[in-house]
């Protein structure tokens, strides 16, 4: 797909909700739209982190393996969704593994691409900086929840 028919996807994603047309098409230049079969990785543990992406839809299950047992299931993604936050600090490399568990369109943004893109314009970049918090303080509080068993049957 060219970076001008992907411009309406990003800014369609609810990731990217309210970024300027300007900005989408900076971060078109980087971007390209990847599916993936039911049953396949989207990321693998110790592999370059190399991408973020924005999950358009299916399902996704991040996993941790444990050696001699099996995978542990540690969050659920969907469409609109991101996946692949260690693009952004070295070593840069997935800490788990990401399987689809329904066939998933997404739009990968080049990791590169977006740290370049970022540093080069300071407005982009913080406006990807604030998003990429908004997830991870969604995400910090679906574990507290997690943690706190809040459905379990202790009184």
């Amino acid at each position: 797909m060219k970076a001008e028919e992907l411009v309406p996807l990003l800014g369609a994603h609810p990731f990217l909700d309210g970024l300027p047309a300007a900005h989408l098409a900076r971060l078109a230049e980087g971007a390209f739209a990847r599916s993936f079969p039911e049953g396949a990785f989207l990321l693998r543990e110790g592999g370059e982190a190399d991408a973020l992406y924005l999950l358009a839809q299916g399902r996704v299950t991040l996993e941790i393996h444990r050696p001699g047992r099996d995978a542990v299931q540690v969050e659920s993604l969907a469409g609109g969704d991101i996946l692949g936050l260690h693009w952004l600090f070295p070593p840069r490399r997935w800490v788990l593994d990401a399987r689809a568990v329904t066939p998933v369109r997404s739009i990968g943004l080049d990791a590169a691409h977006l740290r370049a893109c970022s540093d080069a314009d300071p407005a982009l970049g913080y406006a990807v900086s604030l998003r990429l918090l908004r997830q991870l303080y969604a995400r910090l509080e679906r574990v507290r929840m997690q943690r706190l068993d809040v459905y379990g049957a202790e009184p």
